[in-house]
């Protein structure tokens, strides 16, 4: 079930202790596509009445396997006042080309006219491989509101030729893929969406300053290390489940266990996991 009450304290936390400001609710990490409309619209409510003078932004994923659902999402999102509204392709019945994929997205975009709109990109789990430079054409005139892309893919081709296009810098694009996040940036990326920020997120911080100054060492130090602890857990099988349980050992936080057909991560992983990450030396020395 959710839990409502431990929102006010994650997001404290990641304020306090990860100086992360900006959320993601309802996406792949939280579960979204296993949720009820009624128990994602509670969620919603409670990290925009709890972010409320806390957080800079939520942006709210309201993408689901049906337009009506998606729809109904987008109004509340909008009624709550969310910061900004995202959504995935269908990925039973797929969009088969760029114009069907925008044709589901406006008809999204749509029902909140005045927030702003991101299409998330995440084909390894919709299956749906539209290239995000081709769905860029023109978009604008079709979405008014179309504000960016969450990028949550490892074609950094793709991903270069929309900031090429990008001249103006009127769209965000926001990667989504924590162990490549430096290799986005090099290419233009001016945001990030990622699991591992909920409990790495000051280190992804620091990583973002130096790459910024730039001092490039010291960004690909933090970059490595990051990968070393995610190479080490994907190892022993790491998913949304795993991502919960080292969330809970990092914050003291319980985020709980997941829905099925997730399933709890093994009490070996989490003692293998912890002590990984308890061994990194980050360059700040903590």
């Amino acid at each position: 079930q959710i839990n409502l009450p431990v929102i006010r304290q994650y997001v404290d936390y990641l304020v306090n202790e990860q100086n992360v400001k900006n959320v993601f609710v309802n996406g792949t990490t939280g579960e979204g596509l296993s949720l009820s409309v009624q128990e994602r619209k509670q969620l919603a409510e409670e990290w925009i009445w709890q972010g409320k003078d806390k957080l800079d932004h939520v942006i709210i994923h309201v993408g689901a396997l049906n337009l009506p659902e998606c729809q109904e999402l987008a109004r509340h999102a909008a009624a709550i006042g969310a910061g900004g509204i995202a959504v995935i392709a269908p990925f039973f019945f797929k969009p088969t080309n760029k114009d069907e994929l925008v044709a589901f997205l406006q008809k999204v975009a749509s029902e909140a006219p005045e927030v702003p709109f991101y299409y998330y990109h995440i084909p390894p789990l919709t299956g749906v491989k539209i290239r995000v430079e081709e769905l860029l054409d023109g978009i604008k005139a079709q979405i008014p509101t179309f504000q960016g892309v969450k990028f949550s893919d490892t074609d950094l081709l793709d991903l270069a030729q929309c900031i090429n296009k990008n001249e103006t810098g009127e769209f965000e694009f926001l990667y989504g893929v924590d162990e490549q996040l430096l290799g986005a940036l090099a290419v233009g990326a001016n945001g990030a969406v990622g699991s591992t920020y909920n409990y790495l997120g000051r280190q992804t911080n620091l990583m973002l300053q130096a790459f910024a100054k730039p001092d490039f060492a010291l960004a690909q130090k933090y970059q490595f290390l990051t990968g070393e602890f995610l190479n080490f857990v994907v190892k022993l099988g790491f998913g949304v489940a795993q991502t919960k349980a080292v969330m809970t050992f990092v914050s003291g936080i319980p985020m709980g266990p997941p829905r099925l057909p997730l399933v709890d991560a093994s009490s070996e992983f989490i003692i293998k996991a912890k002590a990984k990450l308890d061994s990194i030396v980050w360059p700040d020395g903590d």
